[in-house]
């Protein structure tokens, strides 16, 4: 078991942003990963992350299952559907010294995601591998970090750890002196060509066709299809994601740095969150386009939680969160229902679904949920299998979720939706739409655009911005 030396030191932050620190640090230690939470107001949600200096990793790929660890070894195997990622996770998670902390948050444990197609490893389905990328991202990715910077928003508090595995140096006081007198490197960004799309509108209004065919011959009640859009671009695409926070700031806004890709979003729904003993989802099903007033767009709320279409898809869903969480926790209840919350471009119908979970349950749990309902479909393994059929290219990154398991049991991840990938000077990113039998084709194509158009603006108010 490897166990740090664990030192920190708690800096007043009212003068100090994740973002602003983020920009300190990046050059000096590539590969650092932003973890922020919108939801200042909360006691429960209200901590943002900083990690830099990783010193162990899972990787699954299309090749390999491959581990790292601090004290330099390593083990490699090649890749196999069978593999049991939640025994995978808890088995790599439970090599790391258990942190029962004074603290309210985790100071350490696993930072990463897991894309849409790592539901192989969790349930016996199999997707088309002709559809997947010479140039995919690995399917998994987790990484423990010597170095773990926690904002307190709450309590204006920061709190950076440093955790020397192995007998490691403490990078303490050249973290501290980064942070506090570091100047901010801005660097340019510029697209270079218009937006492309792996469809035409057209194509995909065929689409939720072929999708409402389906629900009409009861092969699944609701299912979500997806398309691609992609935006060439050379300089910083940081710039995007400062952007982006600004203009659709939502509970989960991160910057995950790989080097060779990056992953950013602002999500607005969590994928499986666990504090102490409890789980909780929250499936967001149901979405009204903003009209830019306020009156109008209250009037639109008004209409959402009345629409017996958006309502008929809420339901559905806030029951398939009921089943997933009940496979593996007890006490399966919902806690608030219909509630509608606004985004920038998008009114979106909230409910959230708790349950108690054991200690031992909690991989299993991650299983259990993903993907998320609300981006596949109900019955979600057989809305799975037409999926697969149904969409163009692989998924990757959509539907995925991305956070942390913390070594103190506690668990927080979100759906990767409102996000790009960037690779190789490319942006990529993707949006669905709920089908069900009476589904509208025009409306079903609008809403994709409704939900990406903030990825849109962001990218477009990045050009030139330093």
């Amino acid at each position: 078991m490897f166990k740090p030396i664990t030192t920190h030191k708690n800096i007043l932050a009212d003068t100090l942003t994740p973002v602003g620190i983020y920009m300190r640090l990046r050059d000096k230690y590539p590969g650092s990963i932003l973890l922020e939470s919108n939801e200042y107001g909360s006691r429960s949600n209200s901590y943002s992350f900083i990690c830099c200096n990783p010193v162990a990793s899972l990787n699954i790929d299309q090749n390999f299952i491959s581990m790292s660890y601090p004290d330099g070894s390593s083990h490699e195997q090649e890749f196999d559907l069978s593999y049991d990622l939640a025994r995978g996770l808890e088995k790599f998670k439970d090599q790391f010294y258990r942190d029962d902390n004074e603290f309210s948050f985790p100071t350490n444990g696993l930072f990463g995601y897991l894309t849409y197609d790592a539901v192989q490893l969790f349930e016996n389905i199999k997707f088309d591998p002709s559809k997947i990328e010479t140039d995919a991202i690995p399917m998994v990715n987790y990484q423990v970090f010597q170095n773990v910077l926690v904002f307190d928003h709450y309590h204006n508090q920061l709190y950076v750890f440093d955790h020397a595995y192995n007998g490691a140096d403490s990078k303490m006081e050249s973290l501290v002196d980064t942070i506090e007198h570091r100047d901010i490197a801005r660097y340019s960004f510029n697209t270079t060509q218009a937006e492309q799309s792996e469809m035409q509108d057209q194509d995909f209004k065929n689409l939720v066709a072929k999708g409402k065919q389906h629900c009409q011959r009861g092969d699944v009640f609701q299912i979500v299809v997806s398309r691609k859009f992609s935006q060439s671009y050379k300089g910083d695409d940081f710039n995007v994601y400062r952007q982006l926070r600004a203009i659709n700031p939502s509970p989960y806004l991160f910057y995950f740095d790989y080097g060779n890709f990056r992953i950013f979003g602002s999500s607005p729904e969590a994928q499986i969150l666990i504090n102490d003993d409890t789980a909780s989802i929250q499936p967001i099903a149901g979405t009204y386009k903003r009209t830019g007033d306020d009156a109008a767009d209250l009037q639109a709320a008004n209409d959402l939680k009345k629409d017996p279409k958006e309502a008929a898809e809420h339901i559905m869903l806030v029951d398939l969160a009921r089943n997933d969480l009940s496979r593996h926790a007890r006490d399966v209840q919902v806690t608030d229902y219909q509630n509608i919350h606004f985004y920038s471009h998008v009114i979106h119908m909230v409910s959230t679904v708790t349950g108690k979970v054991a200690q031992e349950d909690r991989m299993d749990l991650i299983g259990d949920t993903f993907p998320a309902g609300t981006l596949s479909g109900a019955p979600k393994y057989r809305a799975m299998q037409l999926i697969d059929g149904l969409e163009k290219s692989a998924r990757q990154f959509y539907g995925g979720a991305i956070g942390y398991l913390g070594f103190d049991g506690s668990l927080n991840h979100a759906i990767i939706i409102r996000t790009i990938l960037s690779q190789n000077n490319t942006m990529f990113y993707r949006a669905g739409a709920g089908v069900v039998v009476d589904s509208n084709l025009d409306s079903e194509n609008q809403e994709v655009y409704n939900k990406t158009n903030a990825l849109r603006k962001a990218i477009e108010q990045a050009n030139e911005t330093v």
